[in-house]
């Protein structure tokens, strides 16, 4: 009878860590960053411009989407001339800093499939809904179409201004919050 439970355990377990190890997102490969030219890598709302041979890691895959995902909420500028490089990747268009906007990594962005949606975002004790206009690009970086910006990590809000200040986030704070969103 022990040996029996005991195989019964063996087959939990295993099922068990086969079906955490397929909600994993791993690593899919990673680039080597590129000196950006001068002048061509916006530092507005602090952004990091990549590094000549530094490693980043890149991914196609994003943590399962919950009732709440837990992320990490940055800060992008979607307006002309902003940090955000080009137009949004939902409509080809520029968003005002004053309206709730949002790019998803790669993984959540599903490429496309939640353009014009609005995700509920809750941080700092408040909630904001704000709509998914753009990627996050967790697959590639370093040259001019990124802004020569690394690739986004796998867990990434991108929000604008707007977002920040309905979370009621003081100024001085913004450009990384641990938050939790929804669909």
């Amino acid at each position: 009878m022990k040996r029996f439970h005991f195989t019964l355990l063996l087959i939990f377990l295993a099922a068990t860590s086969f079906e955490i190890n397929a909600q994993t997102c791993k690593p899919s490969g990673g680039i080597r960053g590129k000196k950006p030219p001068p002048g061509q890598c916006n530092r507005e709302n602090d952004s990091d411009c990549c590094i000549q041979g530094k490693f980043y890691t890149t991914y196609t895959c994003s943590p399962e989407v919950t009732s709440s995902t837990k992320a990490k909420l940055t800060i992008n500028s979607f307006q002309k001339g902003g940090d955000g490089g080009g137009p949004s990747e939902c409509d080809n268009q520029y968003h005002s800093d004053d309206t709730p906007v949002v790019a998803l990594s790669t993984g959540w962005y599903k490429g496309g499939d939640r353009c014009h949606k609005f995700i509920t975002i809750n941080g700092n004790g408040r909630s904001v809904k704000a709509m998914v206009v753009d990627e996050c690009d967790s697959t590639m970086g370093c040259d001019g179409d990124h802004d020569y910006q690394p690739p986004c990590p796998n867990n990434i809000v991108d929000a604008s201004k707007a977002v920040w200040k309905a979370l009621g986030v003081s100024k001085n704070n913004w450009g990384d919050l641990d938050i939790t969103w929804s669909e």
